[in-house]
């Protein structure tokens, strides 16, 4: 394949701030080792502030340490994986930084999964160790799979002054939307207690060799470009090249001055890189919320005068219109940030006449270990998810080709760049079709759609999986979606494929209608604003009211859900 210049000449550079390198150097360490040299050089700063409870880094630092003998005396070795089956809590930060210090491999479990999801999780991964919530035993139990230990803990066992002010009975009543019952698990072979762990007088955790480059550190499941979910080999050195990237391209942050607001999901890379590790390496202290309550996070951005909030496009979608948004000063945050889905103009528009202050857009993958793209602060473009950050290439591609693109049209994103994942999880095949050597360079092909412009800035357009063929034009189902955005009486809108044995796929609207104007908005009145701005093809061919769409446990829209919901009906 011939080298096409205007990707390989990285467009996007001229665009940096000034002061930010193309490349920036990588600390290649193993991840345990840079979080034990953070605690020491930040030790008496509050690393976590969990609904009033503060661990300082060297009280973090010990209970890591206790919980890595702990796990290497019920027999844990280096490359073992432990799964992470945990809602927002001290306990998963302990665990996951105590399972890295033995050179195990961390693999999280999202918290909404069942018993046949863990199952699967499990099962792939040969996860025989599991430090799960108390009340998500039973999922685990009814797996059935024969484990060497299941590790549990309670949310409550963070929250002594809770207990003591207001009595157990009232502890849902502070943790919002979460149920917290007494779970007596009785005596059970195999069944420990987290804090039982953490009180054994047990020597210090064995000495272990780690190859930050070679050797696994997190395997989290994504769903890949194809098929069931599949587990992202990263490295040490792939999760530290994400902080020192994203450290470089936002040189504004300080060690050991920030606060960061914490409610997305440690399980989902996102949260878990952007916001805790970024974090903990930054000597910041973590704020910390285990259900997303926007009147909690709307004080505690003035409370505890937050510098960085991450978030993804749903949760600035209702705060826009939330009456106490105003309350807070958003300008006071240094870094706020959207990402793990398309973040719509109309709701950039809104947000910025309501607070005076900017979304920052990004974007990134499971297998980029977070982020791969970002808008450089004071030069961000509305539309656009940025340019890559330093270290990371990118270009576009025809999809079944692989040949580039010209400047400005559509075609597959592919990536490269230290924190590319090694690969799937014992799925070769997969992992050939997805990690391909094009242009002397091994490059990750995401399954996204995007362009990029002359500056080197990228535009998301589709999944190649949600792309919808109307006699034989192809309709991007976000460039739909973002017009029905921009109607007033609009809040939210999915749009999808339905087969069609004429025309291939009709094109179909699920839309959600702002409070005040429900039932104040007829089909045809959808199909007509969609014809006075959107080409024939591209106009819905069927227009559905609800009153919510179906969201992943991320808060993306879920399109698969719509499909298959669509797909039983007809």
């Amino acid at each position: 394949m011939e080298e096409d210049h205007s990707y390989l000449s990285r467009p996007w550079l001229k665009h940096y701030p000034v002061g930010i390198p193309d490349t920036t150097e990588l600390l290649k360490v193993p991840i345990a080792q840079l979080f034990e040299e953070r605690a020491k050089r930040h030790a008496d700063r509050v690393a976590v502030n969990f609904y009033g409870t503060q661990l300082r880094y060297r009280e973090l630092a010990e209970q890591v340490r206790r919980l890595s003998a702990a796990l290497a005396g019920l027999g844990v070795k280096k490359g073992d994986r432990v799964a992470l089956y945990l809602l927002n809590t001290p306990q998963f930060i302990i665990s996951y930084m105590a399972i890295l210090g033995i050179g195990a491999v961390v693999t999280p479990v999202s918290p909404v999964y069942t018993s046949l999801e863990v199952k699967h999780q499990l099962g792939n991964s040969g996860a025989r160790v599991v430090i799960c919530q108390d009340i998500l035993f039973d999922n685990v139990a009814g797996t059935g799979l024969a484990l060497d230990a299941v590790i549990v803990t309670g949310i409550s066992e963070y929250l002594p002054w809770v207990k003591k002010a207001l009595g157990k009975s009232l502890l849902a009543k502070v943790v919002r939307d979460i149920e917290i019952p007494d779970v007596d698990l009785g005596v059970r072979e195999g069944v420990h207690r987290f804090q039982d762990l953490l009180k054994k007088d047990l020597p210090a955790p064995p000495a272990v060799a780690i190859d930050a480059e070679r050797d696994l550190a997190v395997l989290p499941y994504t769903g890949g470009t194809t098929g069931p979910p599949k587990g992202a080999m990263l490295t040490h050195a792939n999760i530290l090249a994400t902080h020192y990237h994203t450290l470089a391209f936002w040189p504004v942050l300080e060690e050991g001055k920030e606060v960061v607001i914490g409610f997305l999901p440690f399980y989902h890379i996102y949260g878990q890189i952007v916001a805790m590790i970024n974090s903990l390496f930054l000597g910041a202290t973590l704020v910390l919320f285990t259900t997303i309550d926007l009147d909690d996070i709307i004080d505690a951005i003035d409370r505890h005068r937050a510098s960085m909030l991450f978030g993804v496009p749903t949760f600035f979608e209702y705060l826009k219109e939330h009456p106490r948004t105003g309350r807070a000063d958003w300008k006071r945050l240094k870094l706020l940030t959207s990402g793990a889905d398309t973040l719509h103009e109309a709701t950039v528009r809104k947000w910025e006449e309501r607070t005076g202050s900017h979304i920052l857009e990004g974007y990134g993958l499971t297998e980029t270990a977070a982020v791969s793209h970002a808008n450089p602060m004071g030069a961000s473009r509305v539309g656009s998810f940025g340019i890559p950050i330093p270290n990371v290439w990118a270009a576009v591609i025809d999809p079944d080709t692989q040949a580039p693109v010209p400047v400005g049209e559509v075609g597959e994103l592919i990536l490269s760049g230290p924190n590319i994942m090694q690969g799937y999880w014992n799925a070769p095949e997969e992992t050939a079709r997805t990690l391909v050597p094009i242009w002397g360079r091994t490059w990750l092909k995401t399954g996204d759609l995007v362009r990029m412009d002359e500056d080197g800035f990228f535009y998301f357009f589709d999944r190649k999986k949600d792309l919808i063929k109307y006699k034989g034009y192809s309709v991007f189902a976000r460039e739909v979606e973002d017009y029905l955005y921009q109607h007033p009486k609009i809040k939210a809108a999915g749009v999808i494929g339905v087969r069609d044995p004429k025309v291939g796929q009709l094109v179909k609207a699920i839309v959600v209608l702002e409070k005040e104007s429900r039932g104040k908005m007829s089909e045809d009145e959808v199909l007509e604003y969609c014809r006075q701005g959107l080409a024939h093809y591209k106009v819905p061919r069927i227009v559905e009211f609800r009153g919510e769409l179906p969201q992943t446990d991320v808060g993306k829209i879920s399109h698969r859900e719509l499909r298959e919901e669509t797909e039983e009906v007809s």
